[in-house]
């Protein structure tokens, strides 16, 4: 939350996180299946109950000055962020959370998130079979497919199917050309890569209009 926090003070438009399932079936938020590198923990986030989740340290491994930070769960992100930043919010490893998409779908309905026609929410993933099922249950939720690094690179082939389903496509930074962003953008999809840590591949990106960056120093635009 105290990075949430930080991007709202440096004005990103968005907040990227990913969300994961408790034992009791809870979304919360956190990068890593397992809390060991960034809890005082051990084990599976899907072996502890967000009671359980919630009494770990989630900030003292980053700074002291961290220290009492706690994984917090969707709802609460959505509680203090929504209306303030935009949730890019990314579904981890579905393959652990067989009913993911639909809890998911169902958090978003329950907020009012589901019928929105700005972009607040924007829901991705690596596996778009995934994708087609979420929108099943909310269908008005705009999505973006995460792309790995391919030495192939992106094909017309696959940006002609995922162009029926997503509105954003999201890869790495590494697969960005201009021409690539072209091709991207001419299938009316927007590109978001990710993730960025340094001046020159931000200026680079940008040289190649892409739509948005997702990076952990949003302050660097300013630059």
């Amino acid at each position: 939350m105290a990075a949430f926090k930080k991007a709202l003070e440096l004005k990103a438009d968005y907040i990227e996180l990913d969300v994961q399932m408790t034992k009791d079936g809870k979304l919360v938020v956190i990068h890593d299946t397992n809390v060991s590198r960034t809890t005082n923990s051990e084990g599976e986030v899907r072996d502890f109950t967000f009671q359980e989740l919630k009494k770990l340290d989630a900030g003292r491994w980053f700074h002291m000055k961290f220290s009492g930070q706690r994984i917090p769960s969707l709802q609460e992100v959505i509680s203090e962020f929504h209306g303030k930043l935009g949730l890019l919010i990314e579904i981890k490893n579905p393959n652990l959370y067989p009913n993911i998409a639909e809890v998911l779908a169902d958090e978003l309905k329950k907020n009012n998130l589901h019928n929105l026609d700005n972009n607040e929410v924007i829901v991705q993933s690596f596996d778009f079979e995934l994708l087609q099922r979420f929108n099943k249950f909310v269908p008005n939720v705009p999505l973006g497919l995460l792309v790995k690094y391919r030495v192939h690179g992106i094909s017309n082939v696959q940006l002609k199917e995922w162009s029926t389903l997503v509105q954003y496509i999201n890869p790495n930074k590494a697969l960005v050309t201009k021409k690539l962003v072209k091709r991207i953008q001419s299938y009316k999809l927007k590109v978001m890569p990710y993730t960025v840590r340094d001046l020159k591949s931000i200026k680079g990106l940008l040289d190649a209009k892409v739509d948005g960056i997702v990076t952990d120093y949003p302050d660097y635009f300013k630059e």
